[in-house]
């Protein structure tokens, strides 16, 4: 199937852990389509060669952001403005037809039956059932299509900042029109639900192809314990009710990907003459620097440089630009 292929985007070095770790699971399920991710200039080179090892593909994509931040903040979330660079993917028209999954999502079995869909299938928001949820769905790259978009982000914006917002309000007839295009939970089951509805996922949970990490606490920011195998709830994390999943993707990072970003420098220093198993929990963190940079204060960083981080997505989310900052800032200007 070479004119079909799995998609997915990666605006920086974190995000490329939760991008391999779906391509592998892609792989391991054994689907017959190409594997495309794109990045974005903020990829560092040793994740890009990384990258190359387990996507077919690796396409280098200019960031879009929305620069909407009163949106944003309404969504305590002001990342995600570069998640309209997801648009690119639009422009791959050298397949008739694709599925885009976030890089926070990963393949519990083989999910090549979504490619009998039609554009644009996807599952509902847990948050808003009548708006879908971007982070799976079926489309047909086009030119024309693409080029609507950029229309609608520029005229209108987003309702909430980010591409879920404007795919929405583009695909508006969703909800209503084809209920063919609404794919099963099962296809984009968010860790959210499971706790805000344990009961359906008791009863339907075993059914789950794909699982989709949702909120601010990703797998890779997790620390997890090399000798249980099992994920360590330090942020106690009321969503983590059943962490079989998070335990599931370390499983596929630790045997799958950590062995690739050793061999291509990804990490440097830390695991040598260690074995994958006892870095763990250093990775965990990225370690993506030697242990003597990583200690070392961060630079000075002028106000001009730091809003270019913000807005390529690489804002210091536990530092300057945590939220309890952020929301200081905001309450100065209300009052």
């Amino acid at each position: 199937m070479a004119d079909e292929s799995f998609v997915t985007l990666a605006t920086n070095d974190s995000y490329v852990k939760g991008a391999l770790v779906l391509g592998s699971s892609l792989r391991d399920s054994r689907t017959t389509r190409r594997l495309t991710v794109l990045i974005t200039p903020h990829v560092s080179n040793p994740m890009r060669q990384v990258l190359e090892k387990v996507f077919d593909e690796v396409k280098l994509v200019d960031v879009l952001d929305s620069g909407d931040s009163a949106h944003l903040a309404l969504l305590k979330r002001p990342e995600l403005g570069v998640t309209l660079t997801k648009l690119h993917c639009w422009g791959l028209t050298h397949y008739s037809k694709c599925v885009f999954m976030d890089a926070d999502t990963m393949v519990l079995s083989n999910i090549d039956e979504l490619f009998e869909r039609e554009e644009l299938s996807a599952a509902p928001d847990p948050g808003w059932p009548d708006c879908f949820n971007s982070g799976v769905f079926v489309f047909r790259p086009s030119i024309e299509t693409f080029n609507q978009l950029l229309q609608l982000a520029t005229e209108k914006g987003s309702f909430d900042g980010g591409d879920q917002g404007l795919l929405n309000t583009f695909f508006s007839s969703w909800s209503t029109t084809d209920i063919s295009k609404h794919l099963p939970f099962i296809y984009n089951l968010s860790s959210i639900s499971i706790y805000s509805y344990l009961p359906a996922f008791k009863a339907f949970g075993t059914n789950a192809k794909v699982v989709h990490f949702l909120g601010r606490m990703k797998p890779w920011n997790y620390s997890y314990d090399s000798k249980t195998k099992t994920v360590k709830d330090d942020a106690h994390d009321p969503t983590m009710v059943h962490p079989e999943f998070l335990d599931m993707w370390w499983n596929i990072f630790i045997t799958n990907i950590l062995p690739l970003l050793q061999q291509h420098g990804a990490i440097k220093d830390t695991a040598t003459g260690v074995k994958a198993e006892e870095v763990a929990e250093a990775v965990s963190h990225l370690s993506l620097s030697s242990p003597a940079q990583a200690s070392s204060p961060p630079p000075a960083m002028s106000s001009e440089e730091r809003k270019e981080r913000w807005e390529q997505g690489q804002a210091d989310y536990m530092g300057a630009d945590s939220f309890d900052n952020i929301q200081k800032k905001l309450d100065t200007y209300l009052q």
